[in-house]
């Protein structure tokens, strides 16, 4: 009997041995379900070509419109719009075997449609009789006094593109996380081309090189964050026009910036009238029928990924995406829930048996193996990040190494485990070793984004780091020449917990907006319980730029940081080699990439000649150092002297000044 052909994500990790037969089932399930599109449309990108059949597309040389929609259960539809004085009668649709209706609408008919018509289409099916946006809709406009949507045709873009000069091709991502609407400092909605002419040249001159954009499919409700999708195909509005955010786009590029889209497919919002929610009337059309599609913890719908016209419409929507709007990936939101039948939700994740025996959704893995293919194929250097805290085994790994074919995974716990310590732990009682433990842990061959706080700990009801740190002190104290011992211990950490999260972390690096210059209070978007107020879903940008204020010296710090992780490939190097831990001293040493790490997070404890071992001879100097005075320091460490490396009985070691709460960053000169 021949042996069966080691999977090389078993190879990479023997623990896997026993899960042989379950992952080559859903390497060859992934195959079965690729042969079946190629067979049907020649390439898994043809297959992803939806949006140029369904939905409004115009016919140059037939000379008008085509519209269809794929609704097999319904007994009638029909296209109603203000250019056909939302008259049901006069644009029925005809269908045909395959459940997909249809209509032509040429320009010289006695009602033409034109692009910017509003429109929606009425779905017969039994006793209901809905008026619903299309599902392919590129555009949808809310009335803002009856908060009801209509869709709005678009004709193909003029949009002139002036990024072919751009290059996709980051090693060492890092990543500013970013909301169009609340980016601005006003008390309102900022829009694309307000983010693009007065937030982007800040993104770019910090030092990042990509954005990761949220919110940005259209959403009902604003205070979701843009969570709860109603139109997958559609910029939201409430930010401009689908050129607004081809300029916004286009403008990053030119600043070399990527730009990822924070993608929600793991849900939809359960709306009836704007979404997909029951669409033709048989709840079971894009999402599972009854209790299966529905999550009782988001209250939204679930998508069936079993369902051809699911994948169609999913792997067609990443397409459009890449394509219209020049993303350059995305972050997979919601992965997790994706993954399981129980949605991870209550679930310990303690055995490999989780991952592969107990509720897996092949379905969503596949559609998940999919569209990675798809991203890759369409820009080989796209980014393609994973939102799973589940640690499922192989998601960042190749689909032909056993894989789901991410880029990237979220480091998830990072942020978690800084919120606890913070929340429950002093300062004296950290352990050094359950640090190095939470942030070097990772899966071999897998990469992970670090970050220091997610959006979910600024959201209202948390706290964003600075804001554990030094709380209501914050109002009062952050004047440069306003000496507090509150203010100045969260200022030190805010530096050191950044630092050490990216450089040990993980193989990126992510921060939420204004989070770098420690921006403070919460996120609250406007909601019946703050009278509809955007006090809070704004970025006060003026509190970095006043000169006599503290939050200036945690912005340059981070830019400082940024500079340092991307000039000397911090990022791209192979994992942090553990030099020294200090439990009583509370410091942490490490090398990645030839560069000395060297962290005392002890309150109070400094300590002269502090010697540890080095890898290699060789002079040091300070390249980084948080206790510099642009910093907020205190101008303990001497950043221009040369550290020789000295022989001793075990190689090298180094003997250097360590003052607490400080860390500081070495290069072999």
């Amino acid at each position: 009997m021949a042996q069966k052909e080691e999977i090389q994500l078993i190879k990479d990790d023997p623990w896997l041995a026993p899960y042989q037969d379950d992952i080559a089932q859903r390497m060859n399930f992934f195959k079965q379900r690729l042969d079946d599109m190629v067979s049907h449309s020649g390439s898994l990108y043809e297959f992803a070509n939806g949006h140029h059949y369904f939905g409004f597309n115009y016919d140059k040389k037939e000379k008008g419109w085509w519209y269809r929609e794929w609704a097999p259960a319904a007994d009638a539809l029909s296209l109603i719009g203000d250019f056909n004085g939302w008259n049901a009668e006069r644009h029925p649709l005809t269908q045909d075997e395959n459940g997909v209706w249809g209509i032509f609408v040429p320009d010289g008919s006695e009602y033409p449609m034109s692009s910017l018509s509003l429109v929606k289409v009425k779905i017969q099916n039994g006793l209901a009789d809905r008026d619903r946006l299309p599902a392919y809709i590129q555009c949808a406009i809310q009335d803002p006094k009856s908060y009801d949507f209509a869709g709005q045709v678009v004709s193909e873009s003029k949009y002139k593109w002036k990024d072919s000069k751009f290059e996709l091709d980051i090693k060492n991502p890092i990543i500013y996380e970013c909301h169009v609407g609340m980016a601005l400092e006003k008390e309102g909605v900022g829009t694309f081309r307000e983010f693009t002419d007065l937030i982007l040249p800040r993104i770019a001159k910090q030092g990042y090189n990509c954005i990761q954009i949220m919110a940005i499919q259209e959403h009902p409700y604003y205070g979701s964050f843009g969570y709860h999708v109603s139109n997958f195909y559609a910029p939201s509005s409430r930010f401009g026009t689908p050129d607004d955010l081809r300029y916004m786009v286009d403008h990053a590029h030119r600043l070399g910036l990527a730009v990822v889209m924070d993608a929600v497919y793991s849900h939809a919002v359960k709306n009836i009238a704007e979404g997909l929610n029951d669409f033709d009337g048989s709840d079971n059309q894009y999402f599972h029928k009854g209790g299966r599609g529905y999550h009782t913890g988001w209250d939204s719908k679930l998508f069936d990924y079993g369902r051809t016209e699911v994948l169609q419409f999913l792997l067609s929507n990443i397409r459009y995406w890449m394509e219209e709007f020049h993303f350059d990936g995305f972050r997979f939101d919601g992965v997790t829930s994706m993954l399981y039948h129980h949605h991870g939700e209550g679930v310990g994740f303690d055995h490999y048996d989780k991952y592969f025996k107990e509720g897996v959704d092949w379905d969503a893995i596949c559609f998940l193996q999919l569209a990675n293919e798809l991203i890759h194929e369409i820009k080989t250097n796209a980014i393609s990040v994973a939102e799973d805290m589940s640690g499922m085994p192989g998601m960042c790994r190749p689909v032909s190494e056993g894989g789901i074919g991410f880029d990237y995974r979220l480091g998830m716990g990072l942020p978690d485990y800084w919120i606890k310590l913070l929340k429950h732990s002093s300062d004296e009682n950290w352990n050094m070793n359950e640090l190095w433990g939470v942030m070097a842990n990772r899966r071999y061959k897998e990469k992970t984004i670090a970050y220091a706080e997610s959006h979910d700990q600024a959201l209202v009801g948390d706290k964003t780091l600075a804001f554990w740190l030094m709380d209501k002190e914050m109002y009062f104290h952050m004047t440069k020449s306003d000496h507090d011992l509150v203010v100045e211990r969260g200022i030190a950490l805010h530096k050191m917990i950044r630092l050490i999260t990216a450089s040990l972390g993980g193989e990126g690096y992510l921060n939420f907006i204004g989070n770098e210059f420690g921006h403070p209070e919460w996120v609250d978007f406007p909601r019946e319980g703050n009278d509809w107020s955007y006090k809070y879903a704004r970025r006060q940008w003026s509190l970095v730029d006043n000169e006599d204020l503290k939050y200036q010296w945690l912005n340059d710090f981070d830019r400082a940081m940024l500079a340092m992780l991307d000039q000397d490939n911090v990022l791209s190097a192979l994992p942090a080699n553990q030099l020294n831990i200090d439990e009583e001293n509370k410091v942490i040493i490490f090398e990645r990439n030839l560069l000395i790490f060297v962290f005392n997070f002890h309150p109070d404890k400094s300590i002269a000649d502090y010697k540890f071992h080095l890898p290699e001879k060789g002079d040091y100097k300070v390249i980084l150092n948080t206790d510099e005075p642009e910093f907020g320091g205190h101008s303990r460490i001497d950043s221009s002297i040369t550290y020789p490396a000295m022989p001793y009985e075990h190689g090298f070691q180094l003997s250097v000044y360590s003052p607490s709460r400080t860390a500081m960053v070495l290069k072999k000169v």
